[in-house]
C-alpha cells in the first residue's frame, strides 16, 4: 500500500492548527518545558506541535527525525519534521512560521523525494516532489530570482551576527530581509520573491530538508558552506550543523558563501 504523504502532511497541519487555537498567546506558548535533542530549549508550543505530528507518523514503518524528540523508529523511509519552523515568531504571535516535513528514501539530503512546507500566516502550501517540480498552492513555480541580489534574506539571526556579517554582503546585496523562518525564506527564494538566502549560524537537517527540495526543483542552487562535502551527502540527523547559502545560480550562491566566510 502506497503512503499518501500529502494527505498525512495536510492532516498534520490541521492538528497543529488546533494546537495553536488551544495555545493562543505568549502566555501559553512560551513556557520552557524541557530541552530538545537538538540542543535548544523546548517550549510549550514546540512540544505540543511535535506531539501531534509525531502521532500521525509513528505507527508507519518509518524513521522519524524531529527537532525535540530526536530519532524514533527503524524504517527505511526517513521522515524529517520541524513542527514549528520560526518558533520565536509563533511564540510571539508574528504570522510567519511553518510546519516543515520531508520524506526520504535514505539517510542523506539527496535522498529526500517529498518536501512539504505550510505557512500558518499566509495559508500558503509549498510542495516539491523529486524530479517532478515544485508548486505553491498547486501552481508550478515559474518565476526565478533575479540575476543580481536585490533582496537577500538573512536567517538564524542574533543581533551580534547581523552586526558581524551585514558589512560582508554590503557590496553584494541591495537590501536585506530578516523574516524569521529559514524554511519559508527558502520557499520564497524558490518562488523568486527573494534573490538569495543565508543562515548566519549552523542549520540542521530539520530546518532545511523539505524546503531545499523546492529550491532544487525550481532549478536553483543551495550549499552548506561549512561542510566540505556535496550538499546531497549531508546526513538527515540532528548532529550536523552548517551555515546555508542559496541563490538563483551556483555562482551567486558561491559569492554569498565566500562573502560570509571572509
Amino acid at each position: 500500500m502506497t503512503t499518501d504523504w500529502l494527505e498525512l502532511c495536510r492532516a498534520s497541519v490541521e492538528d497543529v492548527r488546533r494546537v495553536l487555537e488551544e495555545l493562543p498567546t505568549r502566555v501559553e506558548r512560551e513556557p520552557v518545558v524541557g530541552q530538545g535533542l537538538g540542543g535548544d530549549d523546548t517550549t510549550a508550543i514546540d512540544k505540543a506541535a511535535e506531539d501531534v505530528i509525531v502521532a500521525r507518523f509513528r505507527n508507519l514503518d518509518v524513521t522519524i527525525v524531529s527537532e525535540e524528540v530526536g530519532r524514533l523508529g527503524e524504517g527505511d523511509t526517513v521522515v524529517v519534521i520541524d513542527p514549528i519552523d520560526g518558533s520565536l515568531n509563533a511564540k510571539r504571535g508574528i504570522p510567519f512560521f511553518a510546519v516543515s516535513i520531508a520524506v526520504a528514501d535514505g539517510e542523506r539530503m539527496g535522498d529526500v523525494h517529498f518536501g512539504y512546507v505550510y505557512d500558518f500566516g499566509s495559508g500558503e502550501e509549498w510542495i516539491a516532489r523529486r524530479g517532478e517540480g515544485a508548486t505553491l498552492n498547486g501552481a508550478p513555480l515559474n518565476v526565478r530570482p533575479k540575476d543580481t541580489i536585490e533582496i537577500l534574506s538573512f536567517e538564524a539571526t542574533l543581533t551580534s551576527l547581523i552586526a558581524r556579517d551585514a558589512p560582508k554582503v554590503a557590496e553584494l546585496a541591495y537590501r536585506l530581509r530578516i523574516m524569521g523562518s529559514l524554511a519559508l525564506s527558502l520557499c520564497h527564494l524558490a518562488a523568486g520573491r527573494v534573490d538569495a538566502v543565508c543562515s548566519l549560524k549552523g542549520a540542521r537537517s530539520v530546518d532545511i530538508a523539505a524546503a531545499q527540495l523546492l529550491v532544487l526543483e525550481a532549478g536553483l542552487a543551495i550549499e552548506l558552506f561549512d561542510d566540505p562535502r556535496a550538499f546531497a551527502e549531508a546526513e538527515l540527523d540532528l548532529e550536523g550543523r552548517s551555515r546555508v547559502a542559496a541563490a538563483g545560480t551556483a555562482e551567486l550562491c558561491r559569492q554569498v558563501a565566500e562573502a560570509l566566510s571572509a
